[in-house]
């Protein structure tokens, strides 16, 4: 937790000495007063409403018990069990299986399931993975991912915007533009690579299993979720990459920005491992 909170400053001071010096490269003193206000603004909006980020990328609404009453007492058991504050749930529309949680701490945390999870696992598979998800919350993994992708998301677009600089006609962007756009794109993701460790992932399952008790239910949770994402995947734009790394399973293919924004450790490897948590030796 205190790896993830010192990480989390670096990020926002890294990003502000960035800004800073682009804004003196560009403007001198008048450009570094317009670009602490910028840097104040970006850090405020990445850390306040990174989780409203990555919520809307995935057009994720807030669900009622009334709607959700199985996942609404699976959540309330585990996190009593847990002694934690319940999370606000959310259900997105989208048909690929998959989950993650976000927000800044675990009384303004977040956990969000796919429309296409609930179609595809049982009680007890669905009941890993929210453990798993719940184990990113109080292991405060969720505050620099959520910073880490709002930051992204902010940066690529800000590329984007360049595209639509330097252009002598309106046919496409110009030189200058295309080139903010290849530079911010790749820094973006190396942002997120940089401040989030695959490990994550595995101390979230094992976590997760110490809160469910059990690991095969995890493990065959990933098993369907994987499958399915190959049939399924997202498809990869800069919105859509820069929250795929808070969920449970990576949601591209694995190939070109999926790839390179991807922090997830393979499948079979994290399904090994629970498999060896429950006793089965390979």
């Amino acid at each position: 937790m205190h790896r993830n909170g010192l990480r989390t400053a670096v990020l926002l001071g890294a990003l502000s000495a960035l800004i800073l010096l682009a804004g003196a490269w560009l403007g001198g003193g008048t450009g570094v007063r317009i670009a602490l206000v910028v840097a104040l603004v970006t850090n405020g909006v990445a850390y306040f409403f990174s989780d409203r980020i990555a919520l809307s990328a995935m057009r994720a609404r807030p669900v009622s018990e009334v709607e959700q009453p199985v996942l609404y007492r699976m959540v309330r058991e585990l996190s009593y069990d847990a002694r934690q504050p319940m999370p606000r749930l959310y259900l997105s529309p989208t048909m690929q299986p998959n989950a993650f949680a976000t927000g800044r701490n675990p009384r303004n945390a977040a956990v969000c399931v796919t429309h296409g999870i609930l179609g595809i696992l049982n009680e007890r598979e669905l009941r890993g993975v929210i453990g798993h998800e719940l184990s990113h919350v109080y292991n405060r993994d969720i505050l620099i991912s959520s910073i880490a992708g709002a930051l992204a998301t902010m940066i690529t677009y800000f590329g984007y915007l360049g595209m639509f600089f330097g252009s002598d006609d309106d046919e496409g962007p110009g030189f200058l533009g295309t080139l903010l756009l290849m530079i911010l794109g790749p820094v973006a993701a190396s942002m997120l690579q940089m401040a989030i460790s695959r490990s994550r992932e595995f101390a979230a399952d094992e976590s997760g299993v110490r809160l469910t008790g059990d690991p095969l239910a995890l493990a065959s949770a990933l098993r369907k979720i994987e499958m399915s994402v190959r049939r399924l995947p997202l498809p990869e734009n800069p919105r859509l990459a820069s929250a795929g790394h808070m969920m449970i399973a990576n949601p591209f293919r694995g190939a070109g920005i999926g790839r390179m924004f991807s922090t997830h450790p393979p499948i079979a490897e994290r399904i090994a491992r629970l498999e060896r948590m429950a006793g089965y030796r390979r």
